[in-house]
Parts: C-alpha cells; sequence; structure tokens
C-alpha cells in the first residue's frame, strides 16, 4: 500500500534534495575517499538492480520504478505481467519509498530506469530540461493531457515529456453517511513515513483555489504571485480559523492515515476529512464524500474548479520497448487491465472521458468530476496540485512552512513563514517554470 504517496514529495537530507545536474557538476563538499569508495559500491549495486537488462530468459528487461507497494504494486504488476505476454520484453517494476533518492542515486549512476512514475511534475520539468528524459511524440504526445502534463519549451523546441497514468481529485471532504450526533470538528493528520506538512498544503492549496480563482491560483502555483500576496495572507488566515479551537499541535505526529493506518474519520475524534481519492482505501461503505467548496465555510465562490494530483510517466533510458510500454499503459488496453487488477477500492482514475473508470458509486462520483462525464464540453476547471508544480526546494520549505505554522497558529508566525517562503521565490527568479496547471477535463 502507498502509504505516503510515495515519500517523492521531498527528499530527506541535503543531498537527494539537490538536483542531479548540480551533483554532477561537483558542488558541495568533496567526501573523502573511502566515503566515495563505498557510494560508487553502492550505486554499482543499486544500478544493477534496478536497471534494464536481459532476463534469464533471453528477453529484454523493461524497468519501471514507482512509489507503489503492498497491495498496489501487486496490481500493478500483475498488470505488467499481462502487457508483456507475447512480446520479446519483460516488464520489471521496482516500488519503493524513497522514490526521489533512489532515482537521483540511478542517475548518478548513469543507470536510470527505463521509466519512472512520479507525482511532481516540479521534478519532471526539472529532469527535462537537465535532458534526462525523452521527448514524446505521436500518439503518446496526444495522451498528455492538461492539466496533467503542459508542454515544455527546452533548448527552443517545445514538446511534452510525460504522460498521467492514474489520476486523482483533491477537493473533497469526507464523511460517514451515518453518525452520532457530536461537535463538528477536522480531522487533520501531518505524519507521512519520510515527508510531513503536504495535508496542509493540499488545505492551503483548495482553499486558495476556491477563495481567489483559478486564474490566481495558476500565478502562485508557477512562481508569479508573490507569498505576502493578499490571496495567500487570505489563504492561510482561513485556515487558522477553520482549524481555531482545535489542538492543530497534536496533528503534527498523528499519520494523514490515522493511527495504525485505520484512518483518521474512523478515530471517533473528528466529523470530517479534507482528503483526495486515494483516501478511500481506509473506509467502509458508510463513507461518502462532498466537493470542498460545498462543504468547507467560505469556499462558495469558485465552485467549478477542482484540485487534482496524479502520478505520472516519463521515459529516462530512450528505447522502443520503453515508448512501446508507455504507449500501452497510457491506452485503453493497459487501463482495462489495471482497473480489473486492482482491488476494488484501489480502482485507479484514469484522466480521460473515453478511459475505463471504477463502477462503484463513489468510483463513478469521483470520475465524474475528473473527466466531466459524458459532458461534451465540461466547464469546470482541474488545477494541479500547486506544491507539486513548485520546484522541489520551495514545496519542500512550503511543507516545512505548514508545520511550524501548526505548532504556533497566530498572525506573526504567518507573517514569518510567508516573508521566507517569498525570499525563495525570488531566489528562483529566472528558473524555467511550468507554463500553467490548470486546464478542462480531457473529453
Amino acid at each position: 500500500m502507498r502509504t505516503n504517496r510515495g515519500t517523492r514529495r521531498g527528499p530527506s537530507g541535503g543531498g537527494a534534495g539537490r538536483t542531479p545536474a548540480a551533483r554532477r557538476a561537483g558542488t558541495g563538499p568533496r567526501p573523502r575517499r573511502g566515503l566515495r569508495l563505498l557510494l560508487a559500491a553502492t550505486l554499482t549495486v543499486l544500478a544493477a538492480a534496478l536497471s534494464g537488462g536481459c532476463s534469464g530468459g533471453g528477453k529484454q528487461t523493461v524497468v519501471v520504478l514507482g512509489p507503489w507497494t503492498g497491495n498496489e504494486a501487486a496490481a500493478f504488476t500483475r498488470t505488467l505481467d499481462l502487457l508483456d505476454n507475447g512480446t520479446p520484453y519483460t516488464y520489471s517494476y521496482q516500488g519503493t519509498s524513497s522514490l526521489r533518492e533512489t532515482l537521483v542515486a540511478q542517475l548518478e549512476a548513469d543507470a536510470p530506469p527505463d521509466v519512472a512514475i512520479l507525482n511532481s511534475q516540479g521534478e519532471l520539468q526539472e529532469y527535462a530540461r537537465e535532458g534526462a528524459l525523452t521527448p514524446l511524440t505521436g500518439d503518446l504526445a496526444s495522451r498528455a493531457y492538461p492539466p496533467w502534463a503542459p508542454e515544455l519549451v527546452v533548448n527552443g523546441a517545445r514538446h511534452t515529456y510525460w504522460v498521467p497514468l492514474k489520476v486523482d481529485i483533491k477537493s473533497l471532504v469526507w464523511t460517514r453517511t451515518t453518525q452520532p450526533v457530536r461537535p463538528h470538528s477536522w480531522c487533520l493528520g501531518m505524519s507521512a513515513q519520510a515527508t510531513t506538512g503536504w495535508p496542509g498544503t493540499d488545505w492551503i492549496e483548495d482553499i486558495l483555489l476556491h477563495r481567489s480563482g483559478p486564474d490566481r491560483y495558476e500565478q502562485w502555483a508557477t512562481g508569479q504571485l508573490p507569498w505576502t500576496s493578499r490571496e495567500v495572507r487570505d489563504a492561510w488566515s482561513t485556515w487558522a480559523s477553520l482549524m481555531a479551537g482545535q489542538n492543530t499541535r497534536s496533528a503534527l505526529d498523528i499519520p494523514y492515515t490515522g493511527v495504525g493506518g485505520k484512518g483518521l474519520l474512523n478515530s471517533g475524534s473528528c466529523t470530517e476529512e479534507h482528503a483526495g481519492t486515494f483516501i478511500r482505501y481506509l473506509y467502509g461503505p458508510d463513507i461518502t464524500f462532498k466537493p470542498s467548496a460545498d462543504t468547507i465555510p467560505g469556499l462558495g465562490r469558485n465552485k467549478d474548479a477542482y484540485e487534482v494530483s496524479a502520478d505520472m510517466a516519463a521515459v529516462f533510458r530512450d528505447s522502443p520497448a520503453a515508448m512501446q510500454l508507455l504507449g500501452k499503459l497510457a491506452g485503453p488496453e493497459g487501463r482495462r487491465i489495471w482497473l480489473a487488477q486492482a482491488a476494488p477500492k484501489l480502482k485507479p482514475h484514469f484522466p480521460s472521458a473515453s478511459d475505463p473508470q471504477p463502477t462503484d458509486l463513489l468510483g463513478r462520483k469521483a470520475a465524474t468530476l475528473l473527466t466531466g462525464g459524458t459532458s461534451e464540453a465540461p466547464t469546470h476547471k482541474l488545477c494541479f496540485d500547486a506544491s507539486d508544480a513548485m520546484p522541489p526546494t520551495l514545496r519542500d520549505a512550503f511543507q516545512h512552512a505548514v508545520l511550524k505554522f501548526l505548532s504556533t497558529p497566530d498572525s506573526a508566525t504567518e507573517n514569518r513563514l510567508l516573508t521566507q517562503l517569498e525570499q525563495e521565490r525570488l531566489r528562483l527568479a529566472g528558473t524555467d517554470l511550468l507554463p500553467g496547471v490548470c486546464g478542462s477535463p480531457a473529453t
């Protein structure tokens, strides 16, 4: 089970946080000889374990590196096994809860996976600009739907570099269909295995999207709107108002999946949970959701906008085999197989209305919001998770700021944190960022 969204929300430690290009350039202190030898040996073993090659049966192995473990990994592995039948390839999935660190290490060793699956457009666009990704063409490029996969201009040429595989909608509030009468309280858990804070960034993103609208949200996500602007301050102060009266400090140590991974709503201590569709695996049939704009006080504006996220795949080792596999995963055959192999609560959503989708009640409801359903011209906007669109250093600073704010949610803390985040935005000025993060559903 992917219990922390793959932990690719941020690296642990300064080394993994630097881009592969910066690390190759030799910035920072050089390790002593013994440490260099140990690192080289480790990377050699890692490269042998995770890079492609020939399997024992003489078939070429195509390696996919991704964030899923447990039941999600098992379903995806079965999908790959069925897709490689009748081909000269063996598709091998390698799941890790330390995706960014693993991928950086493989790139350092010049032994990247054939395909890697990430949820951060900010990381993907860095890899694309460093020359680590292969541009997509033809039918694959046509499946790079916005806002999941924007076109980038790299070295003067415009290309798409990744495609969305599975997608989620995040502008949701979950409740029990029947529950004892009790005072309203928000479920809140910030902890995840190797990264913390992203449930809080999701809150602020959703609030800003609905209170200030998609245009201002997009400007903020792409580095054009200051962190000290009225709109960003309003989002933070609104969140503080919503959390007033709750023990926000205790949320720092509570897993976002609840104590023991049993779900925050099952704790009996809260009545509503702000979370994306990926959370449904924790609950039974007595749980439902509504759009957050219909539920959270003060978010009634811009009801036709939704925050979304995705797991996106890119080719890191260019070959016909890798491109063929990516085409299968992004095409109708692969998606039908994947949907059939997944457990009922783990059925993936796909980005287009023409794709197969979960058939349970909540799955259909979420699919309609993600794709527009049967509408030929859906009018609502989908806006990609802002922090996952930001450069990794700014994303990480945002997550850490959320934790500090929950410890002391007052105006002085807010001012200090937003000033620090604005300094990081200004430091990144001139850096190539994503062209946009909002778009209409793919019909």
